[in-house]
């Protein structure tokens, strides 16, 4: 019997992708991380050690989150949703695809260390950069690839990736990653934050996940933490 549980998880993993199980857990736990005093409170602590932000979308947010948290140079990682035109959407909300919201995440690093174009960088790297609203089994528009900058300087460079990306021929078809201005960021609730390291047994973060945060480590174990075993 667990052997035929296993097959289903791996095959619905491959078919339906992070919604599937996303819906499942999500009727499980309830807990929510829309609290905008804390998100303050935590927004100060971060401005007074100097750190800066970049906001992205590359399909589930499970599934980059948990890479970024592993750069050095990277203090935090948040799973939210950006882009959209309802405030303060739930998770539920976001799916229905609907409300004009990416899944992104928000890295919060110190740039004397990793800079905003080896972030970018990476995270050509680490999804698919030319599937419209689509990210392997993940469909609509929630699962776009997208860059949110804050300022003309991200702006700039965002392009200049994206510019070197496509020269560099790393993906055979164009790029269609989204560069839009940074207008409103929301954070997911608390069953999505650092999900991976959280749920290591869960059938999508064997079959999907774990494969992307390995060959991310063999392609970039120069920019990982120290304490990260590669």
């Amino acid at each position: 019997m667990f052997k035929y549980f296993m097959i289903f998880s791996l095959l619905a993993s491959i078919s339906f992708g992070c919604s599937f199980f996303e819906k499942s857990f999500m009727t499980k736990k309830t807990s929510f991380n829309n609290n905008p005093e804390k998100n303050n409170m935590q927004k100060k602590d971060m401005d007074t050690a100097k750190l800066e932000e970049a906001t992205l979308g590359g399909g589930c947010f499970w599934c980059i989150e948990t890479i970024f948290e592993d750069l050095k140079g990277v203090a935090k990682v948040e799973s939210g949703y950006s882009g959209g035109t309802l405030k303060n959407p739930s998770y539920q909300e976001v799916c229905t695809g609907t409300t004009g919201h990416a899944e992104v995440i928000r890295i919060y690093f110190d740039p004397s260390v990793i800079t905003y174009e080896q972030i970018l960088t990476v995270f050509f790297h680490v999804h698919d950069p030319t599937t419209l609203n689509r990210q392997g089994a993940d469909a609509g528009t929630q699962y776009r690839s997208v860059i949110f900058y804050s300022g003309d300087e991200q702006k700039k460079t965002a392009e200049k990736v994206i510019d070197d990306i496509t020269k560099s021929a790393l993906w055979s078809d164009p790029v269609v990653t989204e560069v839009t201005e940074l207008k409103d960021y929301y954070p997911a609730e608390d069953y999505h934050q650092n999900y991976f390291k959280d749920n290591p047994e869960k059938s999508y973060c064997s079959f999907v996940i774990a494969p992307k945060v390995k060959k991310f480590y063999k392609e970039f174990g120069y920019l990982l933490k120290e304490n990260i075993e590669k």
